[in-house]
């Protein structure tokens, strides 16, 4: 831990949650790289493979081990700076929007900080995602042709893939930590050791993740649908073309990935602000 003292709410505090952001998203989402991978082909092709671990399988048997990492770079990038948007402006606006509600913090704070914050972050995160999922969609023997490829064109249903995402993630994670510390431990969060509120917000922020998978799922199909598809079709007639059942493909492999995903991001991300010497989120 730093001995040096960072006062809530500077322009220091908010640069360390910015960096913990940071180092929360670009390794996490990097290394599921082959189970996003696998997810994103399900969704275009869903006959593709018949299972999660079959198209693990297939790729290491047709493609080689290091396969399972395409699109490894556009994602570390991407989510990195996705994560330093998100994180740092969700502490940012949620003070702004506390202050506006006569300092108290509740739901409403919550959601509209996690909303303000994600519109911002996707805007550096489409590019990227766009790069990455053509990469991981496009089988071979060919090869994606990035110069064709609209770098904003899902920048929508990105937004509205991430923003409840995000909404879901941070306003259940606080709820969740605020029930485990009032019901489960019954003690203020101040009276345990550092590892012991880290685990709390690695406990919270896994079981937050199972919501996310769930609420987000249907935008995420679509999002990579939009940046893999070779016919120019509209949202709508993409829709049409798979229809409701088709939104929930690979939902279970997004289940298990998004909550790990999000156990692991506030463990890091509350373990960095541990060593910048501030609080853990939450559980106030």
């Amino acid at each position: 831990m730093r001995n040096d003292k960072i006062s809530l709410y500077s322009p220091d505090y908010y640069l360390a949650c910015t960096v913990g952001g940071a180092l929360a998203c670009a390794p996490t989402h990097g290394g599921i790289t082959p189970l996003d991978l696998v997810k994103c082909r399900r969704q275009v092709n869903s006959s593709l493979y018949s299972s999660n671990w079959k198209g693990i399988t297939s790729i290491i048997k047709n493609e080689g081990f290091p396969a399972l990492y395409t699109g490894v770079l556009p994602t570390f990038i991407g989510y990195g700076l996705q994560g330093a948007a998100k994180y740092g402006g969700y502490e940012y606006f949620k003070k702004q929007y506390t202050d506006l509600n006569g300092g108290k913090a509740n739901t409403f704070t919550f959601l509209a900080a996690s909303a303000t914050a994600e519109f911002i972050a996707d805007i550096f995160l489409c590019p990227l995602e766009a790069m990455k999922v053509k990469i991981q969609t496009t089988l071979p023997p060919d090869k994606p042709n990035l110069r064709e490829l609209s770098l904003y064109k899902g920048l929508v249903p990105l937004w509205c893939r991430q923003i409840p995402y995000t909404m879901v993630k941070f306003t259940s994670f606080e709820k969740i930590v605020d029930l485990i510390y009032s019901k489960a431990i019954k003690k203020p969060k101040d009276q345990l050791s550092n590892l012991q509120q880290t685990a709390v917000s690695f406990t919270g922020g896994y079981i937050a993740g199972i919501f996310c998978a769930a609420v987000s799922h249907p935008a995420d199909v679509m999002v990579s649908l939009m940046n893999n598809n070779k016919e120019g079709l509209s949202v709508a007639q993409l829709y049409q073309k798979i229809g409701f059942s088709g939104l929930w493909n690979g939902l279970g492999i997004r289940i298990v990935m998004i909550g790990t995903l999000t156990g692991f991001q506030w463990l890091i991300y509350d373990s960095f602000k541990v060593y910048s010497g501030l609080p853990t989120t939450g559980g106030h």
